[in-house]
């Protein structure tokens, strides 16, 4: 019988699994590196810790590396059930409370990296963690997708450590009563932007939908919708997405460097963020909360038909 060991957390609703012990750790002089290497040789963990049975479509695992940089506490890649992502917001919070939890830190700033940079983070006296996210842009403003079965839909095409589509669609309404309709559109508008080749910068795939709508919390400037690599929804309002979001705000004149933007989750989460200017770049800073909710020892029976996931 094989072991992963694992500790569970959930940061404003979005789960995070972080695996702590049992994965051979991949080689790389780089966390682009061992990302790589992670899907030549070893996508079957991958599948076995995130997908059912083990798991479930929603699940975002974060694999613990030590760091490639001198003064980093440590590296990270995290994954979900289609794949590997460059970087995730409401991972990296749920990766920090996750080595408190452990022991292995304390409040204050660390340096974590990842296979899009390296970026900190800090536990804060209250619980949350404060993460200063790789530099975001917005790419394409004013993009226009012809969607089948319902018409154009135009938005802008932004980065925040993954690549966003970002617009509004008044007459589907931000609920969860409404998750079918929501997913619907959101798969045919990644479905029409692949067919119509719209992408990031050197023909990134956009990956992640955001809509956005008013919010139904005094404390919040506006309600998103993200849909998720896969067929998953993040129930947090998305660490990567809200970097995005800010950046593409910050670049039309919406949104001042340093303002302060709340933005509310689908299921009723909240980050709260800001922009700051260095030099030429625009890097995002996002405070969340994350809560441990299990530590586990996964088994990986060989006689198991469906070790590596299904």
């Amino acid at each position: 019988m094989d072991w992963i060991q694992v500790v569970d957390s959930h940061t404003e609703g979005e789960p995070t699994r972080v695996v702590v012990d049992g994965w051979p750790q991949p080689p790389g002089a780089t966390m682009a590196e061992r990302r790589d290497h992670m899907k030549r040789h070893q996508d079957h963990l991958r599948t076995g810790v995130v997908k059912e049975p083990r798991g479930h479509d929603a699940v975002v695992g974060a694999l613990l590396t030590p760091p490639v940089e001198p003064n980093s506490a440590a590296g990270v890649v995290f994954f979900n059930d289609v794949g590997y992502l460059g970087m995730c917001g409401h991972g990296l919070i749920g990766v920090v409370r996750t080595l408190h939890h452990l022991g292995r830190i304390g409040q204050g700033m660390l340096r974590i990296d990842t296979p899009v940079g390296t970026v900190e983070a800090a536990l804060l006296a209250d619980g949350s963690v404060a993460v200063t996210n790789v530099p975001s842009y917005l790419y394409a403003e004013d993009a226009m997708v012809e969607v089948a079965g319902y018409g154009p839909v135009i938005g802008d095409v932004a980065y925040g450590g993954n690549w966003f589509f970002l617009t509004e669609l008044p007459e589907f309404v931000l609920d969860l009563r409404n998750l079918d309709a929501l997913m619907d559109i959101t798969k045919r508008i990644r479905r029409s932007l692949i067919e119509q080749g719209i992408t990031g910068a050197d023909g990134a795939l956009i990956d992640h939908v955001e809509l956005f709508s008013p919010t139904t919390r005094p404390d919040a400037h506006s309600r998103n919708f993200v849909l998720c690599p896969g067929n998953a929804y993040d129930r947090s309002p998305c660490g990567t997405g809200t970097s995005a979001k800010m950046a593409a705000m910050v670049e039309r004149g919406k949104l001042q460097p340093g303002q302060v933007w709340r933005q509310e989750s689908i299921v009723g989460g909240l980050f709260e963020g800001f922009i700051e200017v260095r030099g030429e770049d625009l890097v995002p800073h996002i405070r969340g909360r994350a809560f441990v909710t299990a530590e586990s020892r996964l088994a990986f029976d060989p006689a198991d038909p469906f070790r590596h996931g299904l």
